[in-house]
């Protein structure tokens, strides 16, 4: 490296300067203040531990993501999380052992091998909220509300959200009797919505012209609420499990109208993100201008089965810094701070300790120092007038 690029950083890794850390600071008192409202208990997880506990569940999608090093101590593998939705399950399934429904809220800075297009970064601030011990329509429907409340309390607008089910690509993979290299290539080509790679791959699967249909009708079962009655004529050949998973999307959707009348939904059933450990319903939110989600979720049932209990999971998360960016926090501006003189003085001491009880920052000068104080944020000074202690303009 050259001695004049030290200062640079990795690539996707970055840093807040003071304006930006105390709008993240702010949004992330206000989201978990809002989870704890919804009774979302917060828990703080380890940045790194023993990697086959870090893996546990979650498949190939996170073991491509994490950075992996050898423990000095045990000589075993560990990992930096790469997610910290398994370790909230870990942590419901071993250590919490409720048999009510758990309610987990978290936070903490998360590092990936490669930007995965949800923030665009490899250093995500990850937030996110888990439901535990439920399963069935309204703990999904509480998850999404409680998403979009997030993206609402980050001042995002115009918000949409995307509606999937991975059990539709999944039952029918499993009755066309693809092995793991077809499902993965046919996975691929479908998140792409590439039309031409799909029909060459169907066509070299050697399967019938039934289930060839259904499999090149995924790639187009996207859209408004004509996509559902579609989907169930054109796959209506399919496994009972394709049947019943339409019925599950409709009825979440069903909901959702009912909380959150205004909230545009979209529907597409060929949506796997997170497809190795996802098991049923997934979403995500768009907002206009921004390729990819602001926020996605789903459920994730027996994800803590190695840890002894697999329960009914689904939760969702989002990068705090992406919200901060996109939303209002990120325009309001600092407050002034107050500069006060470098003297000893018992009245102006009280005067400083009465403008931070009240919440207006207090910077003293320091002896010889030099620099206009407006790069401090000050605004205002403390200055002594007619035998007291004033705030004056600068």
């Amino acid at each position: 490296m050259n001695q004049n690029d030290t200062w640079l950083l990795p690539e996707g890794i970055d840093e807040l300067l003071p304006a930006q850390a105390r709008a993240l600071e702010t949004l992330r008192r206000n989201l978990l203040d809002c989870y704890e409202g919804w009774g979302y208990q917060m828990v703080v997880t380890p940045f790194i531990e023993f990697l086959e506990s870090l893996l546990t569940g979650t498949g190939k999608d996170l073991d491509l993501q994490t950075f992996k090093l050898t423990d000095q101590l045990s000589g075993r593998q560990l990992g930096l999380r790469a997610d910290i939705t398994p370790q909230a399950a870990r942590i419901d399934a071993h250590r919490l052992r409720h048999e009510s429904p758990t309610r987990l809220c978290y936070i903490g800075s998360v590092l990936r091998t490669r930007a995965d297009g949800f923030s665009g970064s490899r250093s995500p601030l990850q937030i996110g909220a888990e439901l535990y011990g439920h399963a069935g329509v309204e703990s999904d429907v509480e998850i999404v509300c409680l998403m979009m409340e997030t993206l609402r309390v980050a001042g995002l607008e115009n918000i949409y959200l995307d509606l999937g089910h991975v059990g539709i690509f999944r039952s029918l993979a499993e009755a066309a009797g693809l092995d793991e290299r077809q499902e993965a290539a046919l996975f691929e080509a479908l998140q792409r919505k590439a039309i031409a790679e799909i029909d060459q791959l169907v066509d070299g699967f050697g399967v019938d012209e039934s289930m060839r249909g259904m499999l090149l009708a995924l790639a187009e079962l996207n859209g408004g609420e004509e996509v559902l009655p579609q989907a169930r004529e054109r796959l209506a050949r399919a496994p009972a499990a394709v049947a019943a998973a339409i019925d599950y999307v409709e009825a979440v959707a069903e909901q959702l109208h009912n909380y959150l009348p205004g909230l545009p939904v979209h529907f597409d059933l060929a949506e796997l993100r997170a497809y190795h450990y996802q098991t049923g319903v997934v979403f995500a939110a768009f907002v206009p201008g921004e390729g990819q989600e602001v926020a996605r979720g789903g459920r994730y049932d027996h994800i803590g089965e190695v840890f002894g209990r697999a329960r009914p999971a689904t939760g969702f998360s989002a990068d705090l810094k992406t919200l901060m960016r996109l939303g209002s926090h990120a325009r309001r501006p600092l407050s002034g701070a107050v500069l006060a003189p470098s003297v000893i003085d018992a009245e102006l001491q009280n005067r400083i300790a009465e403008l931070r009880k009240a919440g207006t920052a207090v910077i003293r000068e320091l002896p010889g120092q030099t620099g206009d104080p407006a790069q401090m944020g000050c605004t205002h000074r403390l200055q002594k007038q007619a035998g007291k202690w004033d705030l004056v303009p600068l």
